[in-house]
C-alpha cells in the first residue's frame, strides 16, 4: 500500500545509527516527499475596486457615518431572542442585556475621548456629575442613536437619583414584547451603556431601565441612575 502524500504533521527523521547510504533523501523518493511550504507574502495589494479595510479607515471620518436602522433593528432583535433562550426570567434577561450594553459603553467612551483629544486644542475631562450627565444626554446619545435624549430629571424624593428620558428609543421601535413579559425593558441595553460611561468618568452608579409609557409616547423609557454615596460626598466637597 503506497501513500501519495504524507500527513503534513508527519516528518522524516534520519537515524544516526544508519549508514549514510541508508539515509532517506526526500528528493530521491516520491513516497516520502514532503509538501513544499507555500510562500508568505506580507505585502498586500488591494484589488481594483475593492472597498478599504474598516481598520484602515480614520476614526474621525466615520463620525457622521450612519448605520442602516433595519440592520440595527434586526441585529438587536436577534440578540434579544438569543439571550431570552438562555435565561430563567425577566430579571435575568435584563441583567444580561445590561452586561452587553456595558461592553459597548466602554468602547463608546474610549472612542469619544479619542475624538475629543484629537479634535480639541485643549480637551478636558468632566469632573462634576451634572456636566457629565449632560454630556451623556447629548453627545453619547447622538453618537450611539443619532439624536440626543429628550429630557433629564432629578428625583424629588432621593438626592442620589437622576433620570434620562427617551420618548422613542430607537432600539425598541421594532420589538414587540409579549403580554406576559410586559415589565421587560429592552432598554436595559442602553442602561448598560450609560453605566459604563459613568464608571469610566469616575461616577459609580447603578443604572436601570424602566418602561414609562404615555398616550403620546407608548415606548417612552426612563433610564434611572442611582449614584453611590461616595459620588455624592465628592460632589459636596467640590462645592466648597
Amino acid at each position: 500500500m503506497s501513500y501519495t502524500q504524507p500527513h503534513p504533521r508527519f516528518s522524516v527523521l534520519s537515524n544516526s545509527s544508519l549508514s549514510s547510504g541508508e539515509h532517506l533523501s526526500p528528493a530521491s523518493s516520491s513516497r516520502f516527499s514532503l509538501p513544499s511550504a507555500p510562500s508568505i507574502n506580507t505585502a498586500t495589494t488591494p484589488k481594483p475596486g475593492a472597498r478599504p479595510n474598516i481598520y484602515d479607515r480614520p476614526l474621525n471620518k466615520t463620525r457622521n457615518a450612519e448605520v442602516s436602522s433595519a440592520a440595527f433593528a434586526f441585529l438587536f432583535s436577534e440578540i434579544v431572542q438569543y439571550t431570552q433562550k438562555r435565561v430563567s426570567g425577566i430579571n435575568d434577561l435584563e441583567r444580561r442585556l445590561n452586561t452587553l450594553g456595558y461592553r459597548i459603553g466602554t468602547r463608546v467612551l474610549e472612542l469619544m475621548a479619542w475624538r475629543n483629544e484629537s479634535a480639541a486644542k485643549a480637551p478636558k475631562r468632566e469632573t462634576r456629575f451634572l456636566p457629565a450627565l449632560m454630556s451623556i444626554h447629548t453627545h453619547v446619545w447622538r453618537t450611539v442613536f443619532g439624536k440626543p435624549a429628550d429630557a433629564i430629571e432629578k428625583s424629588v424624593e432621593n438626592a442620589d437619583e437622576y433620570m434620562i428620558i427617551d420618548n422613542d428609543p430607537p432600539i425598541t421601535r421594532n420589538i414587540s414584547v409579549p403580554r406576559d413579559m410586559s415589565s421587560l425593558s429592552c432598554s436595559s441595553f442602553t442602561a448598560g451603556i450609560v453605566e459604563a460611561v459613568l464608571d469610566g468618568l469616575g461616577f459609580s452608579a447603578r443604572v436601570t431601565a424602566h418602561n414609562t409609557p404615555t398616550d403620546q409616547y407608548p415606548n417612552r423609557t426612563t433610564i434611572l441612575i442611582k449614584l453611590e454615596k461616595s459620588v455624592l460626598e465628592r460632589e459636596e466637597a467640590l462645592k466648597t
